[in-house]
């Protein structure tokens, strides 16, 4: 599979790097990374989101050329590679840049470690086991015999990749190769403290506002389960002047309480619809049980979900679901 990969780069020109919708610490740092490694290799490189990430995540993709896809002109014939990284099915990337994801006719590599993936990519490099895809993409770098070409930028955002999906190193998907990885991270000239200050202590006031009103106030516990939940309207996003990435992170404040298992996080979009998180530890899963009742999926530990209901009625459908939620 790693001889697929290169021969595909060695063959491309000028390479279209994408990545899903609402980008994270994963997306940007996987996507900030390929494209320095690809750079390094004379490539021209376009990185092209389907919207811009939170304003903390901004500063990694200094220096890298990238587009929001409501600015992109469509010209299929000037790219003859394209770069999937952190997702596994087209309809990840949002409804508009899904058309140019699933009908360019130009080679595709996906490199990803979310379950189950679809088949839209000639090249597929897949592996769930793998904490992170910006991990994932320093393996097959590797692997590859490569790792000369990262420079100290794309080391960072590969750090920013693993920090950001392992919770700050403190999920279960983190191995002893992962910290392999962050050693050689740190060769590279990585100063881990700066990449932690860049992406945890920009918070505005109204960020911390609504992070402390959402715990003091919307925070409960299920009766007679280890499920506890944080639910948030958009009349009280509004009322905190929310800006995009000011809820991150929520979702795992209720797992450092005892007696909580599992936690979902709910938000009301602007249509009145729901967008979930789950987040679980020890024998308790969320991935299956997101996908089988909240149109989502995701990791073991880590899930997204959405409701086409509004809030109140999404909240009693997963009270009323408490039991298989707790397996």
């Amino acid at each position: 599979m790693n001889n697929a990969f290169l021969t595909r780069i060695n063959n491309a020109r000028k390479i279209l790097i994408t990545t899903h919708k609402s980008p994270d610490g994963d997306a940007i740092g996987s996507s900030v990374a390929c494209a320095h490694f690809l750079k390094a290799q004379n490539k021209e490189v376009l990185i092209l989101l389907p919207d811009l990430p939170a304003k903390n995540l901004m500063s990694f993709l200094d220096d890298i050329p990238f587009l929001v896809y409501d600015d992109f002109s469509e010209q299929q014939s000037s790219f003859d590679l394209m770069m999937c990284l952190d997702y596994n099915h087209t309809f990840r990337v949002g409804e508009e840049m899904e058309k140019i994801v699933s009908n360019w006719v130009i080679p595709k590599i996906m490199i990803d470690h979310h379950p189950k993936p679809s088949s839209f990519c000639e090249v597929t490099i897949s592996r769930p086991e793998v904490c992170s895809t910006a991990q994932l993409l320093y393996e097959v770098i590797e692997e590859c015999g490569l790792i000369n070409l990262l420079n100290t930028k794309a080391a960072e955002a590969i750090y920013l990749g693993i920090m950001t999906d392992t919770g700050s190193f403190r999920f279960p998907s983190v191995t002893a190769k992962t910290h392999d990885v962050l050693k050689g991270l740190l060769e590279k000239g990585v100063k881990a403290f700066t990449i932690h200050e860049r992406v945890f202590d920009q918070n505005s006031k109204n960020r911390v506002l609504l992070r402390a009103y959402a715990i003091s106030n919307k925070f409960h516990q299920i009766p007679d389960s280890q499920i506890g939940y944080i639910t948030l309207t958009q009349e009280e996003l509004l009322r905190y002047n929310y800006k995009k990435g000011d809820t991150e992170g929520l979702v795992n404040i209720p797992l450092s309480i005892e007696g909580i298992s599992i936690s979902v996080f709910m938000v009301e979009n602007e249509e009145g619809k729901v967008k979930m998180s789950f987040r679980s530890k020890g024998q308790f899963f969320v991935n299956e049980f997101a996908g089988a009742h909240f149109n989502g999926g995701g990791h073991k530990y880590a899930a997204g979900g959405f409701s086409h209901e509004n809030i109140q009625t999404t909240l009693e459908k997963l009270i009323s679901l408490r039991s298989k939620l707790m397996g």
